[in-house]
């Protein structure tokens, strides 16, 4: 187990160091998910996982569903977006056209069904990675809240652009309300289809709303 707990401790750590790499100008923040989602895998392997414990079980999908305490959790990151551009609208106009241009070289907005895959594989890929891996292995160390306070700042941090240090501030605060409910959700049915649905659906909202814009 030292050696397993030694290799996920170096993907943590090259996550972090990714994942404020923006900071610096690199832009490679993403790679942070694609390093979680290496280890994610790795770390099943060699704790021989079933697929009852890893995080991903299909099975307990409808389980967790039928729980109206979860279904809170699925539907409250989309109500924050509610209220962020809201807020945004009244306030902050500017937002949304940060939002666009954060967001427009991952997704399609004149394809819908392929805007659709790529939000959904987007939010599968970041949840396998910050939750299923990061938040997961973190928590054997940590108590739950600065276990999701700390996923979370990394989280946020990963969606840094440049820009207005208002309209980026504004942009970080919600992503990282989101994340923690993202992170509360995985906690409670450690299952990491169900954060993923919740994470699509909220992104899925916003998307649709910055192509009505």
């Amino acid at each position: 187990m030292s050696k397993i707990n030694s290799i996920c401790l170096v993907a943590m750590v090259v996550m972090t160091i990714v994942s404020v790499s923006n900071f610096w100008g690199f832009g490679i923040a993403g790679i942070s998910v694609i390093v979680g989602i290496t280890f994610y895998f790795i770390n099943r392997v060699l704790e021989k996982n079933t697929s009852s414990h890893n995080g991903l079980n299909v099975k307990a999908i409808g389980t967790s569903l039928k729980d109206k305490s979860i279904l809170f959790w699925i539907v409250l990151p989309s109500i924050i977006n509610i209220v962020c551009f809201i807020l945004a609208t009244l306030l902050l106009p500017e937002f949304i056209e940060h939002i666009y241009h954060r967001t427009e070289s991952m997704v399609s907005l004149d394809k819908l069904l392929l805007l659709v895959l790529q939000v959904a594989i987007l939010a599968l890929g970041e949840e396998i990675a910050w939750r299923g891996f990061f938040q997961k292995l973190i928590s054997k160390w940590l108590p739950i809240i600065p276990t999701l306070i700390l996923t979370s700042i990394l989280f946020s941090l990963g969606h840094f652009t440049v820009g207005n240090i208002v309209i980026v501030s504004y942009d970080i605060f919600f992503i990282f309300i989101n994340s923690i409910l993202y992170g509360v959700a995985f906690y409670k049915t450690n299952n990491v289809w169900i954060s993923a649905i919740s994470h699509f659906i909220a992104n899925l909202f916003i998307i649709i709303v910055i192509a009505f814009y």
